[in-house]
């Protein structure tokens, strides 16, 4: 494969780079060159994970259409529904946006409340992403074993086309990933994880930063939904650390700008979060948050914090008569 685009449902790949250079001969006749690099943009994942979902059941009729739902997808290899739990466990490919999309395609709410391997516990992290304007999304990360980690993420609001995707040494989200003083900018939440000291480069590259998770590709309604499995990002090494998703296209250190070998020349940041311990595969049974009363049902429609998030702040009253 070369350095063009392959397209199948808004995943976009890049498996190997390579350069087109033309030459006219003396003959004015017209020569392709392609010189291959090795690397890739992103390095997409088929290995099967268990998603675990709150969906909103009363019936072995709603348990039915939901497996009938998921059972329909050839990616699905597995889905185990106990209604008294409200509780859909599903062993797939697919990543965790499209599973819950499936489910929801039913008419009833899902919510995801853990993720885990087939092997065992390792870990697992998520991301809450926002910036400018309305983007915003959900990375989540998981130690499938010591030398792979699954990263799954669906991202919003984002301009259709590539965007680059990277780990940042520091977790200080001030500012939308950046700090203004006076009129010197400092990046608030450090450069790419960097723990060896190498150059930038794509995801299949021996010469890389850890951070370099390569592109993402945003689809004609800005969403961009991914599911990569990295070789050298390990989930208990990026706890605390910031993921962001960068303006433009990471060139994987092989373009000519100047911070091509540095940054990817991505361009400037557009959406951050800190990645933060999540749980794994039923280790998370509330159903209620004891800190405002909010039920996980709820918790969708209103604000992660402040104004607006308990549940004090939007009943109302009764009236004094």
């Amino acid at each position: 494969m070369c350095h063009h685009t392959v397209v199948t449902s808004q995943k976009w790949r890049r498996p190997s780079s390579c350069l087109f250079l033309f030459v006219k001969s003396e003959k004015l006749s017209l020569h392709l060159l392609i010189f291959h690099f090795s690397g890739s943009d992103t390095m997409d994942s088929d290995r099967t994970t268990k998603v675990e979902f709150a969906v909103q059941m009363t019936c072995e009729s709603c348990a039915d259409q939901v497996r009938a739902a998921l059972q329909g997808k050839p990616e699905v290899k597995s889905v185990s529904i106990d209604v008294s739990k409200e509780e859909v466990l599903v062993e797939s490919s697919l990543s965790s946006a499209e599973v819950q999309a499936l489910i929801e395609n039913t008419g009833r709410r899902a919510v995801l409340k853990g993720i885990g391997g087939s092997e065992r516990d390792l870990g697992s992290a998520v991301a809450m992403l926002a910036g400018a304007g309305n983007i915003q999304g959900v990375v989540r990360f998981l130690q499938l074993s010591d030398k792979a980690c699954l990263i799954d993420g669906t991202i919003d609001g984002l301009d259709p086309g590539p965007h680059g995707l990277h780990v940042h040494t520091l977790g200080d989200l001030t500012q939308d990933c950046l700090r203004q003083v006076h009129i010197l900018s400092f990046d608030s939440c450090g450069e790419h994880y960097n723990p060896f000291g190498r150059q930038h480069g794509g995801p299949g590259d021996a010469e890389r930063h850890v951070g370099d998770l390569g592109n993402i590709i945003a689809g004609p309604d800005g969403r961009a939904s991914f599911r990569l499995e990295d070789s050298q990002l390990k989930v208990w090494d990026v706890i605390g650390r910031s993921l962001v998703v960068d303006a433009g296209e990471d060139d994987l250190g092989r373009g000519g700008h100047p911070l091509s070998r540095e940054t990817g020349n991505s361009g400037k940041r557009l959406v951050c979060g800190i990645i933060a311990r999540s749980a794994g595969l039923f280790q998370n049974p509330k159903q209620i948050c004891a800190c405002d009363g909010v039920t996980l049902w709820e918790e969708r429609d209103r604000p992660i914090a402040g104004k607006g998030r308990s549940k004090a702040d939007t009943d109302v009253p009764a009236a004094n008569l």
